[in-house]
C-alpha cells in the first residue's frame, strides 16, 4: 500500500485520495484500514496541513477528498464548496443530522457519511466518487442554496412563509406558529432565529413531552436543594436562552398553572428558580407554536386569553403539505439523496409511478409522514430508482390510509392502520364500481391527465380509455 506523503506530488495518471481531518486518529484508521481497499485506485495523501496552509492551488483536479467536519454551520459548508471546486468531495462528518446531509449535498459533496464509519463504506464512498468523476465547480460560482437552510420548497404557499419569516425575523416581538403536525413548526423558529441577529442560543422546549411537574424547573432552573434529587444550581430554558430564542413547542399543552408564571416572565422579564430568592433579568425572544387552533383553546378556557394575546403578536401559518403539491417530489428527492449517502444505497430517483404515487397520496403526517416514508424506502430497498411498490410497502407501515380509501371511508380513525379499517357488509359494492370510482379519482387528481392517471395506478393508458369508451357505450345504451 502507499504509504501517507507529506507533500503533496505533482500530477497523478489516476486521481489521489486527499484526507483532510484534524484528527490525526481518523487520518490514521484511513490510512491503515480503509487504504487496503483502495490500493489499486489512489495513493492517499495526508492532506490536513497542507489544506491548512491554502496549499490548495497545487491540487490537481479530479482528486477525491475526504473532508472531515465537526460541526454544521456555515463554515463546515464553505470548506466543502472550497473542496468542491477542485474535485469530488466525501464528507465524513461528526454530526448525523440530516439537515446538515442535505445542505453538504447541495454544497458540493458526492457523499456523505456519519463518523465513526466502516472502513469498508469509507472505501466504497471514496471508490464511487473516484469511478463517477466530478466536474469541478469554478470558485466564482457560488452555490445557490435553499433560500431558508432546510426549508425545501418553491410553491406559492410556501414563498409567502419565507416573505413572512424574513420581515418578523429581526424584530423582538413574539411569533405564534400555527400548522399540522409535520409541517416545520421548529424549523420556522429556528429560521427565525437565525435571521433575527439576535447572539444567544436557540433553546426549545416541547410542552407535552415533558411531565407537568417538571416542566416549571425544565424553562426556569432550580436552586440546589428545592426539591429531591435537586443536587445542584440548575439553569433553565430561560436563561439558557438569554440574549436569543426561546422556541415553546406545543404551547396549548402548558398547564394553566405554569401559564400565570409564564405570562409574569413575559411582563417582567424577570425570571426566579425553583427554591431562590432573587429574581434575574432575562432577554429573550418568544417563538411559540402549536398544531392545535389557538382561538379555540382560549374560548373554551384551556389556554389563558391574556397569555394568548402576549404571544399572538406575529402569527405565521404552515401550510399542510396537502396544500402544496408542487413540493412533494422535490421534498421527496431531497429525502432520497440524504437518506441513500447515510445508508449507503445507490438510489438516483423516482420512477414514474412512484412519483406519481407520491402526488396522488394527501400525506396527513405531512412532510414528517414524507420523509418517514422515504426513509423506511430506503432502508428496505436498494436498487437505482424508488418504484412504487417499495413505497406502498412504507405507506402501509406509515400507520395511514390511502388517499383514495380516505375518501371513500371518511369515518375511519386518521390514526388507523390499514390492515385495522375493516369495511360493513352494507359498504361493500360491486368490483366495477370501485374501479370505475378510482379510475375517475385519478383522472380527477391529475385534471384529465390519462397517461400520469395511468402511471398513478399502474396501469396501461389504453385500459383508461378502453375503460372510458365502455362506460360511454352503456350510458348510450340506456
Amino acid at each position: 500500500m502507499d504509504s501517507v506523503e507529506t507533500v503533496l506530488p505533482g500530477p497523478c495518471p489516476k486521481p489521489r485520495l486527499l484526507v483532510v481531518d484534524r484528527d490525526p486518529v481518523f487520518r490514521r484508521f484511513v490510512r491503515d484500514h480503509v487504504g487496503a481497499g483502495l490500493r489499486d485506485l489512489a495513493p492517499i495523501i495526508d492532506a490536513a496541513e497542507l489544506w491548512r496552509l491554502d496549499a490548495r492551488s497545487v491540487i490537481t483536479p479530479g482528486d477525491v477528498i475526504l473532508l472531515g467536519t465537526e460541526g454544521t454551520g456555515d463554515a463546515s459548508l464553505e470548506a466543502i464548496r472550497q473542496a468542491a471546486c477542485f474535485g469530488s468531495v466525501v464528507v465524513a462528518s461528526a454530526t448525523g443530522s440530516l439537515a446538515f446531509a442535505v445542505a453538504a449535498m447541495r454544497a458540493g459533496a458526492a457523499d456523505f457519511l456519519v463518523k465513526p464509519a466502516s472502513a469498508d463504506a469509507l472505501a466504497a464512498a471514496i471508490r464511487r466518487a473516484a469511478e463517477t468523476g466530478h466536474q469541478p465547480m469554478p470558485p466564482s460560482a457560488p452555490i445557490d442554496p435553499a433560500p431558508f437552510g432546510p426549508f425545501v420548497g418553491a410553491s406559492e404557499a410556501m414563498r409567502g412563509v419565507f416573505e413572512t419569516i424574513s420581515r418578523i425575523a429581526p424584530s423582538r416581538a413574539p411569533v405564534f406558529v400555527t400548522g399540522e403536525s409535520g409541517t416545520g413548526k421548529e424549523l420556522t423558529a429556528e429560521a427565525i432565529h437565525a435571521r433575527s441577529g439576535r447572539p444567544g442560543a436557540f433553546i426549545a422546549i416541547n410542552c407535552a413531552a415533558i411531565p407537568r411537574d417538571l416542566m416549571e424547573s425544565e424553562i426556569f432552573g432550580h436552586a440546589r436543594g428545592a426539591f429531591t434529587g435537586a443536587h445542584e444550581d440548575r439553569p433553565g430554558a430561560a436563561e439558557l436562552a438569554d440574549g436569543g430564542t426561546l422556541f415553546l413547542d406545543e404551547i396549548c399543552e402548558m398547564a394553566p398553572e405554569l401559564q400565570t408564571k409564564l405570562l409574569r416572565f413575559i411582563q417582567t422579564g424577570t425570571v426566579r428558580r425553583i427554591g431562590a430568592s432573587t429574581q434575574k433579568p432575562v432577554d429573550v425572544r418568544f417563538v411559540c407554536a402549536t398544531n392545535r387552533t389557538p382561538e379555540t383553546e382560549v374560548a373554551e378556557g384551556r389556554f389563558r386569553a391574556d397569555l394568548f394575546f402576549r404571544l399572538h403578536v406575529l402569527p405565521v401559518h404552515l401550510p399542510p403539505l396537502r396544500e402544496r403539491a408542487e413540493d412533494i417530489l422535490p421534498l421527496a428527492e431531497t429525502f432520497l439523496s440524504a437518506f441513500s449517502a447515510e445508508e449507503q444505497r445507490r438510489f438516483s430517483g423516482f420512477d414514474d409511478s412512484a412519483a406519481a404515487l407520491l402526488q396522488v397520496y394527501d400525506w396527513p403526517g405531512n412532510v414528517r409522514q414524507l420523509q418517514n416514508v422515504v426513509r423506511r424506502a430506503v432502508v428496505m430497498n436498494d436498487a437505482e430508482r424508488i418504484g412504487p411498490e417499495m413505497l406502498a410497502m412504507a405507506l402501509a407501515h406509515a400507520g395511514q390510509p390511502p388517499a383514495a380509501y380516505s375518501a371513500t371511508h371518511p369515518q375511519s380513525s386518521p390514526g388507523a392502520t390499514i390492515s385495522a379499517i375493516r369495511p360493513k357488509r352494507a359498504e361493500i359494492e360491486p368490483f366495477c364500481v370501485q374501479e370505475r370510482r378510482i379510475i375517475e379519482q385519478a383522472l380527477a387528481a391529475f385534471q384529465g391527465n390519462v397517461g400520469q392517471a395511468a402511471a398513478a395506478l399502474e396501469i396501461s393508458a389504453s385500459t383508461i380509455y378502453r375503460k372510458k369508451q365502455a362506460w360511454q357505450d352503456g350510458r348510450s345504451a340506456a
